[in-house]
């Protein structure tokens, strides 16, 4: 078994990727902190072909050089938006047909491996600050509060790594 080289990779074009037929999953992101994380979620979204990101509240925007470090050009490739207040958007996805799901501990949440996609249905997911998740209005206003099923000491993950669990399991249940 040989690595491939990087021209082996079959990547597309930053202008490919606009016009690629996306994942219908809009990640929200709720008062992130971490420029790093920022980062991450761009480069999985980048990875997944998700159709965009709304970065919300305190959440960093780009450019930035230390979102680009963890990035690394998706920014660029990923559509995105800043809109201030999270409820807000929340309530506007929904009106408009988005399936809204936080990411969350939460009283009947529903657990991520049993969750079910319907197919042709859009969804946004909802990942929140690094301390206090997603906000309490949010998670109110959301169509499903989803959990990740953790069963060590802990049961807590960073958010680009819940991002990157979500997400890839979405995609296989969308695209598979």
């Amino acid at each position: 078994m040989r690595k491939l080289r990087n021209s082996e990779l079959g990547r597309i074009s930053v202008e490919e990727f606009k016009n690629a037929d996306k994942t219908p999953i809009i990640v929200v992101l709720d008062n992130i902190r971490s420029l790093n994380n920022v980062g991450s979620v761009f480069r999985t979204s980048d990875a997944f072909l998700i159709e965009k990101i709304y970065l919300c509240g305190i959440t960093a925007t780009p450019p930035n050089k230390e979102i680009h470090k963890t990035a690394l050009g998706s920014t660029e490739s990923v559509a995105w938006e800043y809109v201030e207040d999270t409820l807000t958007l929340v309530e506007k996805l929904k009106a408009e047909g988005v399936q809204v799901l936080s990411i969350e501990q939460a009283e009947n949440s529903t657990m991520l491996d049993t969750f079910s996609v319907v197919p042709n249905q859009k969804y946004a997911v909802v990942f929140g600050n690094e301390v206090k998740g997603v906000q309490q209005d949010v998670v109110s206003a959301s169509n499903v509060c989803i959990e990740i099923p953790q069963l060590g000491t802990k049961h807590s993950l960073n958010i680009s790594v819940s991002c990157g669990v979500v997400l890839w399991d979405l995609f296989c249940k969308l695209r598979g």
